[in-house]
Parts: C-alpha cells; sequence; structure tokens
C-alpha cells in the first residue's frame, strides 16, 4: 500500500493555483474570517491612504440591509487607463491580480497601509458580487465581478465634472467563508472614528442601514482629545495628556499618553497605528515607544532623586499603568501577517526609541510638577511589585528552589485559597494578568506545546524549562505523593477554544495524570473553559462555549420575537482576542466561570491510564490510527 502511494506521488499531482484561487481556498491566509470586518477595513484603507497622500478628504461608508458594504471616497480615482505591459485596464489588475498595486515603492504614496497589492483583490476574491465605480477625467466608469470572475467589463457610464473625482467600491461578502456573515459595526465604527482622529481634516461617514443610524466623524488630528475621550471619567495624570508629534526623513510619529492613578481596576486604554492600520498586537513600534518612555522616566527620577534606596524601575512599572495612543507613519512597514496586527520592521524599534526619550525628557524637566505626579504613580507601581515579590519570598519553602520568574503570583498566603492558572502563551497571559484577581490568582504563561511526558520520567520531565516551572510554582515535586506544599487549591489549564489549544490542555492533563496522580485524585486540578462566542442581542449579552450552544441561545431570543439577523456574534479565535474585561467576566471572575474538574475515579482509573497510553504513546502509532478510524467520524469540526 505503502509503495503505491509513493508511486501515485508524480507531477501531476502538483496543483497551479491561477487567479485568486489561492484566496478561496485558504482565505485564512489573507483575511480574519470571524467576520468580514476586515475585508472592509481593506477597502477603506485604500481611500484613507487617499487622504494621507492628500488627495482625499471625505469617504462614506454605507452598511447596506443585506450586509453588503459600500465605500466612496473624493480621491483621485483608480486608474482605468490601459496597463502597458499587461494591454489590460490597471483597474481590473488592481481587482483582480495578486500582487498588483501602486504601492510597493513610495513614487504614489510616501506612507501607505497597502503593501503587497493583495487587499482589495482578496475582497473580490471572497466577495459574491463586487462592483467598482470611478469618477476620473470627467467621465464615470463601471466594472462588475462574481466570485472574483469579471462579468461586466470597464465600460463609460456617464460623465462628471472634471473636478469630481475618487472610487466607490460596493461588495458582497460570501458567507461561506466567514464564521458570522454580519459586519461587526461596533468594533467598525471605533476603528472608522480612529482613522478620522489620526487623519487630520478627514471626514468620515458611517450610514448604518441595518439599524438606521448615521454618523459622522472629524477631527483636527489632536490626539490628546481623542485619548480623553477614550477614558471617559477614569483618573488619570496628567488629566490634559502629554501630546508629542515628531518628524523626520524616514518616519513621522505622534502620541499622546497619560498614567491611571486609580488604586485597583482602573483604566487599559491602549491604541497602536502604523500607516492607520490599528496594530492591535502591538510590535516593534511599541517597543521602541516604551523604551524611550523608561530611559526617560529613569533619568528623571535619578535627577531629581525621587527613588527610594534600592529600588530600581522596570519597563513594567512604567508600562503596566501606562494609557496611550501611538500613530506611526513609515515607509515600507513590515507585518507579520496580512491581517497587520503587529509591526515586525525591525529598524524603528530603535528610531522611535531615541526620539521618544529626547521628547519626553525635554517634556518631564520643563513641567516638574507634572512630571513629579506621573513619577509618583510610577514608583508606586514599583513599590507593589517588590511587596509582591517579598511576599513570595515569604511563600516559598525554606529550602524550594527560587520562583520562575515569569510567574506572576497573587498576593494571599493562603494556599487553601490561591488559585494558579496555567495560560497559552505570552500574549493572553498579559490578558489574564490584568483580567485576574490579584489577591488570590497568579498566572504562569507557557510558551508553546509543552513535553509529552507520557513516556518519560519525572527526573527527564524537568529537564524542560516549561514543566520546571510548573513544577516549581505549585510547589509540589513529580511523582511524589507529598501534597504538604503545594502554594496553591486549585491548578488551572487555560488555553485557546482550538485544535492546538485542545492539544496544549491535553498535554498539560497527561502530565497531571500522569506525574502528579495525587493531586489530580484530591481534585485540585481544573480545566477552564473559555467560550467560543459572545452573543449581543439588543441590551442582552450572553457567551456560547461551543457552536451547540450557540444554536441553543440564538433560538432562544429568536422565540422571545427577535429577529436573527439582529442577534450578533463573535467569534473568539482564541483568549488573545478577549479584552481582560472579557476574559474576566468568562474564565476568571469565580461567579460567572465555567472550570471543569479533573478527576481520577478509582473504578475507572485503569481505563483511563490505558486510553491516555493509546493516545501518547510514541509506539502505539498503529493502536492510534485504528482508533480513529473507528471513531474519527463522531469528530466535531472545531474551525
Amino acid at each position: 500500500m505503502q509503495e503505491k502511494n509513493q508511486n501515485a506521488y508524480t507531477g501531476a499531482s502538483i496543483e497551479v493555483l491561477k487567479g485568486l484561487e489561492p484566496v478561496r481556498r485558504r482565505p485564512g491566509m489573507y483575511t480574519d474570517t470571524s467576520n468580514p470586518n476586515h475585508l472592509g477595513i481593506e477597502v477603506i484603507d485604500n481611500s484613507v491612504d487617499e487622504a494621507v497622500a492628500g488627495f482625499c478628504n471625505k469617504i462614506i461608508v454605507t452598511l447596506h440591509k443585506d450586509q453588503s458594504l459600500e465605500v466612496v471616497d473624493n480621491g483621485r480615482g483608480m486608474p482605468v487607463d490601459m496597463h502597458p505591459e499587461e494591454k489590460i485596464p490597471a483597474i481590473e489588475l488592481i481587482l483582480s491580480r495578486l500582487h498588483a498595486g501602486g504601492k510597493f515603492t513610495s513614487d504614489n504614496y510616501q506612507f501607505s497601509g497597502g503593501l503587497h497589492g493583495v487587499g482589495v483583490s482578496v475582497v473580490n476574491a471572497l466577495s459574491s458580487k463586487l462592483k467598482a465605480t470611478v469618477r476620473r477625467g470627467g467621465k464615470i466608469y463601471e466594472i462588475e465581478y462574481e466570485k472574483g470572475e469579471r462579468t461586466v467589463p470597464l465600460h463609460e457610464v456617464g460623465t462628471c465634472a472634471k473636478k469630481d473625482t475618487g472610487t466607490g467600491i460596493h461588495f458582497f461578502p460570501e458567507a461561506e467563508y466567514f464564521d458570522s456573515p454580519a459586519f461587526d459595526t461596533k468594533r467598525l465604527c471605533h476603528q472608522l472614528k480612529a482613522k478620522a482622529v489620526l487623519c487630520e481634516n478627514l471626514t468620515i461617514v458611517f450610514i448604518n442601514e441595518v439599524a438606521g443610524l448615521q454618523e459622522q466623524w472629524s477631527y483636527g488630528g489632536d490626539l490628546s482629545e481623542y485619548l480623553k475621550s477614550q477614558l471617559a471619567e477614569a483618573v488619570y495624570e496628567p488629566q490634559s495628556p502629554y501630546h508629542e508629534s515628531v518628524k523626520t526623513e524616514d518616519f513621522q510619529v505622534e502620541w499622546a499618553v497619560s498614567w491611571d492613578n486609580a488604586d485597583k481596576n482602573g483604566a487599559h486604554f491602549a491604541e497602536s497605528y502604523v500607516n492607520l492600520i490599528p496594530t492591535v498586537e502591538g510590535g516593534t513600534h511599541v517597543n521602541g515607544f516604551r523604551s524611550g518612555l523608561t530611559l526617560a522616566m529613569r533619568e528623571f527620577c535619578d535627577l531629581q532623586n525621587l527613588l527610594p534606596r534600592g529600588l530600581k524601575l522596570t519597563p513594567e512599572d512604567v508600562w503596566n499603568s501606562c494609557l496611550y495612543v501611538l500613530s506611526l507613519k513609515m515607509h515600507e512597514p513590515q507585518f507579520a501577517g496580512q491581517t497587520k496586527e503587529k509591526l515586525s520592521s525591525r529598524q524603528i524599534a530603535g528610531q522611535l526609541e531615541q526620539a521618544v526619550r529626547d521628547h519626553f525628557s525635554l517634556w518631564l524637566n520643563s513641567n516638574v510638577d507634572k512630571a513629579k505626579t506621573i513619577a509618583s504613580i510610577i514608583i508606586a507601581k514599583a513599590r507593589e511589585r517588590e511587596s509582591q515579590a517579598k511576599v513570595v519570598e515569604r511563600k516559598k519553602t525554606i529550602r524550594g528552589p527560587q520562583l520562575p520568574g515569569k510567574l506572576v503570583d497573587c498576593t494571599s498566603t493562603d494556599p487553601s485559597v490561591g488559585e494558579l492558572f496555567i495560560v497559552e502563551g505570552d500574549s493572553a497571559g498579559g490578558s489574564a494578568r490584568q483580567a485576574r484577581d490579584s489577591s488570590f490568582q497568579a498566572i504562569l504563561p507557557l510558551r508553546g506545546k509543552i513535553l509529552n511526558t507520557w513516556e518519560v520520567g519525572g527526573r527527564t520531565a524537568l529537564n524542560s524549562e516549561e514543566i520546571r516551572a510548573i513544577t516549581v510554582a505549585m510547589g509540589i515535586e513529580p511523582d511524589s505523593e507529598d501534597l504538604s506544599n503545594l502554594r496553591y487549591d486549585k491548578i488551572c489549564i487555560l488555553a485557546d477554544a482550538d485544535a492546538d489549544g485542545l492539544h496544549i490542555g491535553t498535554l498539560l492533563c497527561a502530565l497531571f495524570v500522569r506525574h502528579f496522580t495525587p493531586l489530580v485524585r484530591e481534585g485540585h486540578v481544573y480545566v477552564a473553559c473559555p467560550p467560543l462566542y459572545r452573543i449581543d442581542c439588543g441590551k442582552f449579552k450572553e457567551y456560547a462555549l461551543d457552536d451547540a450552544e450557540l444554536a441553543q441561545k440564538q433560538s432562544k431570543y429568536v422565540r422571545k420575537g427577535f429577529k436573527r439577523e439582529n442577534i450578533k456574534i463573535q467569534r473568539f479565535k482564541g483568549l488573545g482576542e478577549m479584552n481582560p474585561e472579557q476574559l474576566r467576566e468568562t474564565t476568571l471572575a469565580p461567579k460567572s466561570r465555567r472550570l471543569m474538574q479533573l478527576t481520577l475515579d478509582a473504578e475507572f482509573e485503569e481505563e483511563t491510564f490505558a486510553l491516555l497510553d493509546m493516545l501518547l504513546s510514541k509506539k502505539r502509532a498503529a493502536d492510534r490510527r485504528q482508533w480513529l478510524e473507528n471513531n474519527g467520524d463522531k469528530a466535531e469540526f472545531l474551525d
């Protein structure tokens, strides 16, 4: 059988995907498939690029009742003349050819969000219909597509004033490519407002025909006013956020920043942009910004002799209470993926660090009273950090090893109330840290998948850095019956509700069952159950663990008289997509979370070990294959 399969793998087995077919085959490589929002932003960003370049001052975005989106601007209009090499209209190349665009160099746009020439062609590929209208040179042109294939060629449909120029894109997202076919209007509104703030003198109009609402935003480019509007009634210093703008030959950067002065549970507002594109996962520009703030604040505190003896400020002290908006414009930015959520351009980190350090230092020394107020907030955070570290020292056993550095411990010294959340990924760990109740909940972030420990001894397992960190944090040794030094009553596994997250959860469960069996027998191990969906219906808000629960809750609202199209569904791809408030409400808060206790029933213990051995033993690949053949049809699709 094996030889037959190898012989069947020939040149004829190789597929060459042409045109827009790669996008339709693997849409997740090109866009966010939770809902069509990213498609809309790709089209909007093209119009915003025209505004940044100085050729557009108004963008009208219309969400029609059929969930199609129309974006109209008064920019230069997409070029409609024949491409000299391809011999087809330029607009046709833009709409139907991957890696075709006018933003590969700075000749047409000094700063732009589009880099790879794939944005609007991806929109076309994943739309059931798309119509482009161009006003240019006193004429109006139209071209139409269905599922990425041209149905109506470019043609002239009328005339207009020569000064009346611009582009209109009206597209109908194909529902089959998205978890939810409906646009997230709340998030879309926020992004449109932010783009209006970041682009001076740009007016953005959003017409929501579904809700029967219309909004308009136009600002003078004052980031400090925008930050104040987002903080609402939060307690922060300075009350007029520190606002700065720096221009060089290579980049332009602007920021507004204040510090949370609440004792606890304060605001945690942080937004960063690159060429008006929101970078929700931060990146190198945020790293440079943080380093610059930290270095300047350290210098000021040293100069003013504000630090108590032995206390040293860390970047976390400065950063954890920082409230900011950061807007960077740069040439040819590099992002971590097509959704452009994280900047990866290396050189900008050092450049921003120096720029922010210089200007913030000047501001601090020119506004000493305000600077001392900020310093007092940051020093208080540093003292709190050191105090918690001392608590950790008291909690350690006399001869025990040093606690892992990435453990964010709780302040309580009572093991009977403590909870340790073992969290998948540093990003989710950061959200969990903000979402937790620091009095009794500790966070230990893991990096990647842990070692499969089913067939290795306890001492061998400790060679893994991640497993050693878990062991030390808990206070008990692998394969030990002694739980007297257990530091937490509950050990909670917190991973994404996707295939990778379930795999990590399985490996952790196997670790506890194999090497910490008494811990499981006595009911100390739990698996957190983060939801896959958020449901918004009018004033009601709920969460659903899986598709079955989602369908059940949708039906409940339909029975109450709500229209199905008015039930908004948001799918969480992972823990990192939840903000701290959502994570607290759904997964960490004892009153509202769902925890599944891991138990070992004596009657079925032997059967449990046998099943895990079949699933995890390297020597039992044939048994696993047979098991999959017998049970594979019972699996549920996770994505």
